[in-house]
């Protein structure tokens, strides 16, 4: 309980540094880029307005995920944030889809002003504070294990090179191509579009129940294996439940065996890999007798 909370803790103590960040640089950007007639600039604001959204369902999905199992939740509430995250891709892909065709619109138009210089300055300071936020919140995503959590950090990182693309686009623009700056916006939306698509594919393996790591699989066989009765390991499963995992495996022993015996070593195995491993909360363990496996 007292690792939960201290998960919850530092996850919303980022949490909350990058919703006010994220805040006073989407009004940053929207307003120098709505006076100062910058598209991509615009674009870049609504970009840190999805990630004021992603960090609030980040915040929710990673407390309600901590709620305990329940008669109707007897594995826990941990995919609740493999859910939020699912959300935030969705937010992330219909952003991309609004910005892009405003973008598109902007140019076949060709009513295009020239950005004002304080847009430039804008894009620059959102170039470092986004890269700080994503160099931070990695950190702690992966110190507590929050898929949450990595997923804002690259958002994170998207931002900062949505900024780019902005800078680039509105310094263009001022020195007499003024199509880039809607075409920086149309990159900026393509480069929310590629992030949300790959938070939604992430997650919706998470979802699936999709297999995990090669090295994850073996590190459970080893240990499993180590066991004095364990003649073999088969059927190993694992399922992704948040930051954590429930492993299910059969082990084969020899026929002479009473119940009391197998279940003995049963509990060892489960034991084993609980103690040695720091994501696993629950473990299922089959008993083949070795006559019937080998048959």
């Amino acid at each position: 309980m007292e690792k939960e909370n201290m998960r919850y803790q530092e996850g919303r103590r980022i949490s909350v540094i990058s919703l006010v960040s994220n805040t006073l640089l989407a009004l940053l950007k929207i307003f120098i880029g709505f006076f100062g007639s910058s598209k991509a600039l615009i674009a870049d604001g609504f970009h840190s307005v999805s990630d004021m959204a992603s960090t609030i369902i980040v915040m929710i999905s990673i407390k309600f995920s901590e709620t305990p199992a329940d008669k109707n939740h007897p594995y826990g509430h941990e995919k609740a944030e493999a859910l939020g995250t699912n959300i935030l891709s969705v937010i992330l892909i219909l952003t991309a889809f609004f910005l892009g065709r405003d973008a598109v619109l902007t140019i076949f138009e060709g009513d295009i002003a020239e950005p004002g210089s304080w847009a430039l300055v804008a894009a620059f300071i959102s170039i470092v504070v986004k890269e700080l936020l994503y160099r931070y919140t990695i950190k702690i995503g992966e110190k507590i294990n929050s898929r949450g959590l990595i997923a804002d950090a690259h958002h994170h990182r998207s931002d900062a090179f949505s900024s780019i693309a902005a800078l680039i686009g509105i310094g263009g623009a001022k020195l007499g191509f003024r199509f880039l700056d809607p075409l920086a916006g149309l990159v900026v939306a393509f480069l929310i579009l590629k992030v949300g698509y790959e938070i939604m594919r992430d997650t919706s393996y998470e979802l699936m129940d999709g297999r995990p790591a090669k090295e994850k699989i073996e590190e459970i066989r080893d240990l499993a294996e180590s066991i004095d009765g364990v003649i073999d390991i088969h059927d190993i499963k694992l399922r992704s439940y948040g930051p954590n995992y429930i492993v299910d495996l059969k082990i084969v022993v020899r026929d002479q065996l009473s119940v009391v015996e197998g279940h003995n070593i049963a509990c060892q195995v489960e034991n084993i890999i609980i103690d040695n491993t720091d994501d696993v909360k629950d473990v299922l363990v089959h008993i083949d007798p070795a006559s019937i496996y080998k048959s």
